[in-house]
């Protein structure tokens, strides 16, 4: 598995600095608010456990599944597979992902949460991968911005491999393609 991976973009000491000072900005922006932090399966799941770990206000939390993904492209058709248990209406939504990319998938799950009236929608993104965008749709919080290239690791898969690295690498092309 390691021989997949062409270099590391992202250590595992820049990843627990940068999650720290992420969850130390949305406890001073979210201060008394009572958000409700959204993460997007599967991806976000080990970012975000580790984003909740550094916020320190009261607030909850819950999960949906989207996709829009087959193989290493965008389909452009989000599909939610798990939706929420919670109620969001008045509430400040964060919505944890782990990467985002063309912004296909942020920006209708913006629109579905919208619909349901909470006080307000944010959104916090381990990576930002500007270079691949195609919907207007950015981040109120990111921990990086990454270039236009395959990553894996912290979450991140490849046909549901290399989620449990403790780095961000970049997957040799010849792995998927």
């Amino acid at each position: 598995m390691l021989n997949d991976i062409e270099s590391v973009l992202i250590t595992k000491e820049e990843l627990e600095a940068r999650v720290a000072e992420m969850g130390r900005m949305i406890t001073e922006d979210f201060r008394d608010k009572d958000p409700i932090f959204v993460g997007v399966l599967k991806g976000c799941f080990i970012f975000m456990a580790d984003l909740m770990r550094h916020v320190d206000i009261k607030c909850t939390m819950d999960f949906m599944a989207v996709s829009s993904y087959s193989g290493t492209s965008s389909t452009g058709a989000v599909k939610i597979t798990k939706d929420l248990s919670e109620d969001i209406e008045g509430r400040h939504v964060i919505i944890v992902e782990d990467i985002l990319d063309s912004g296909v998938t942020l920006s209708y799950l913006k629109q579905y949460l919208m619909v349901r009236r909470p006080a307000s929608i944010s959104i916090a993104t381990l990576m930002d991968k500007p270079a691949r965008r195609k919907a207007d749709v950015y981040a109120d919080y990111s921990c990086f911005e990454v270039p236009d290239a395959f990553v894996v690791g912290y979450g991140l898969d490849y046909d549901e491999h290399y989620r449990s690295l403790p780095y961000i690498g970049i997957l040799k092309p010849e792995v998927y393609s």
